[in-house]
C-alpha cells in the first residue's frame, strides 16, 4: 500500500471552543467553530460523520484525532449532494454521477498514523444531471436514489442513465421538469418506505408556488399521503414507531405518527434544514443560510425574527428526547449552504482522497494473491 496523503482541513484559520486540526492547504475563507463538547460527543457516541456542500461542491469527513483535535477532511466533488454510509463504503450523489468510495485500509492499519478509514473513489456511475438528492441502498445492495428532476425514485442501470422504480401517484409522466420537488427518502428494512415532496404539483416546477404549505410525506408501498401539512419537507427517517422529518419551511424537526399523520415539533433550528442522520437518539442535521428570496413567505423567516436570530450554516446535533441542541459545528464565510449528513458509526477519524488530485494517481493498493487463470 502506498503512503496515504495528508488530510486537508476545511478552513485556512479554523477557530472554536474545541480544538480543530490545522489545515495543510489554502482554501477559500471559511472558518469553522465547534462547540466545547463536540469532540467528546463524537467519542462517547462512537461515531464520525460525513456532510456535503452542493454550493461549493465538497465532501467533508469529520472525526477526532488521537490528540483530541477535531479533524475536517475536505475533497471536491462537483455539486456534492446526498450521501449514504455503509460499513467501509460511502455513496455520494453529485452533478451527473453517483460515486462509490471504498475504505482502502486493511484491518489494523492506519493512514498517516491516525486515520482509521481512508475512502477512495472506486466507481462513478454516470446518470446525467438528474438532480440526485438523497441516496440509499436496499436489501440486495442496489443503490436507490431520489431522482428529483424526473419526480421518481430510481436505481442505477448499466446501459441507461437510470431505471425508475417508483413515482408518486399524482405524477402523470416522467419528464425532466422537477414537478413536485421530490427530495427525501426514508429507507427501512432494506427498502424505501417514505418520501417527501414539496407539493403534489404535476406541472413543470409547480412546487415553487407551493413552498409555504402542502408539503407531503408519502408511504411508498401504498402511495398513501401520510400528511400534507408540511412546508418544504426534507429527509424523512424511520425512528422506532415514528417518522422524523424536517419541516424545513418552519425550521422544525418534527415527529409524525405514520398512522394518523399527526405532527409534533421536536426542535427549532436556526436555518434552512436539508439533511438528517439519526444516531444514538440524536439527529444530526444540516442548516443553511438563505439564498436570495429562499425564506420569503416561509414561517422560518418569521420564526427567526421572533427569536431575534440570524440563520446559521452548519451541523446541529439534537437530542430527540428533549429537543435540545447539544453540540454543533458552525461555518462562516465562503460556504453558506450545506445539503446532506451521514453518521459513520465505529469510525473515529476518517479521510478521503479526491477524484481529481495528485494523491489519487499514486495511491495504489492491490491484493498480492495471484488468481489462477480460468480453465
Amino acid at each position: 500500500m502506498s503512503k496515504v496523503p495528508t488530510a486537508t482541513a476545511a478552513t485556512d484559520k479554523p477557530t472554536g471552543e474545541a480544538p480543530v486540526a490545522p489545515p495543510t492547504a489554502k482554501q477559500p475563507a471559511t472558518s469553522l467553530t465547534v462547540s466545547r463538547g463536540f469532540a467528546d460527543w463524537l467519542r462517547a457516541n462512537r461515531t464520525s460523520f460525513a456532510f456535503t456542500s452542493y454550493q461549493t461542491g465538497q465532501l467533508f469527513l469529520v472525526g477526532v484525532t488521537p490528540n483530541g483535535t477535531v479533524s475536517f477532511n475536505q475533497q471536491n466533488f462537483t455539486r456534492a449532494m446526498g450521501v449514504c454510509y455503509q460499513p467501509g463504503r460511502l455513496y455520494l450523489g453529485s452533478l451527473h454521477q453517483i460515486w462509490r468510495l471504498e475504505n482502502m485500509l486493511r484491518p489494523g492499519q492506519l493512514g498517516n498514523q491516525h486515520f482509521d478509514m481512508v475512502l477512495v473513489p472506486r466507481n462513478a456511475q454516470t446518470t446525467g444531471d438528474v438532480d440526485v438528492h438523497e441516496v440509499g441502498t436496499d436489501a440486495a445492495g442496489r443503490v436507490i436514489f431520489v431522482n428529483t428532476k424526473y419526480s421518481c425514485l430510481a436505481t442505477l442501470d448499466l446501459n441507461h442513465s437510470f431505471r425508475p422504480i417508483w413515482k408518486p401517484a399524482y405524477i402523470s409522466k416522467l419528464a425532466p421538469e422537477d414537478r413536485c420537488h421530490l427530495n427525501g427518502m426514508a429507507m427501512d428494512q432494506g427498502k424505501p418506505r417514505y418520501v417527501t415532496a414539496v407539493s403534489r404539483s404535476d406541472i413543470v416546477t409547480g412546487w415553487r408556488e407551493r413552498r409555504h404549505e402542502g408539503g407531503v410525506l408519502i408511504e411508498v408501498e401504498t402511495d398513501r399521503v401520510v400528511t400534507d401539512q408540511l412546508s418544504m419537507p426534507h429527509s424523512p427517517r424511520v425512528h422506532g414507531d415514528s417518522i422524523i422529518v424536517l419541516d424545513s419551511g418552519r425550521g422544525q424537526i418534527v415527529r409524525v405518527d405514520p398512522a394518523s399523520g399527526a405532527r409534533s415539533d421536536i426542535a427549532f433550528c436556526p436555518g434552512f434544514l436539508r439533511g438528517m442522520s439519526i444516531h444514538n437518539g440524536h439527529a444530526l442535521v444540516t442548516v443553511s443560510k438563505p439564498r436570495n428570496g429562499t425564506f420569503a413567505g416561509l414561517a422560518l423567516d418569521d420564526a427567526l425574527k421572533a427569536r431575534d436570530a440570524e440563520p446559521w450554516c452548519g451541523i446541529l446535533i439534537v437530542n430527540l428526547a428533549s429537543g435540545d441542541i447539544v453540540e454543533w459545528v458552525r461555518l462562516e464565510g465562503h460556504i453558506t449552504e450545506l445539503f446532506d449528513v451521514a453518521a459513520m458509526p465505529n469510525v473515529v477519524c476518517p479521510m478521503s482522497i479526491g477524484p481529481d488530485t495528485m494523491e489519487i494517481r499514486s495511491t495504489i493498493t492491490f491484493d498480492a494473491t495471484i488468481a489462477p487463470l480460468a480453465a
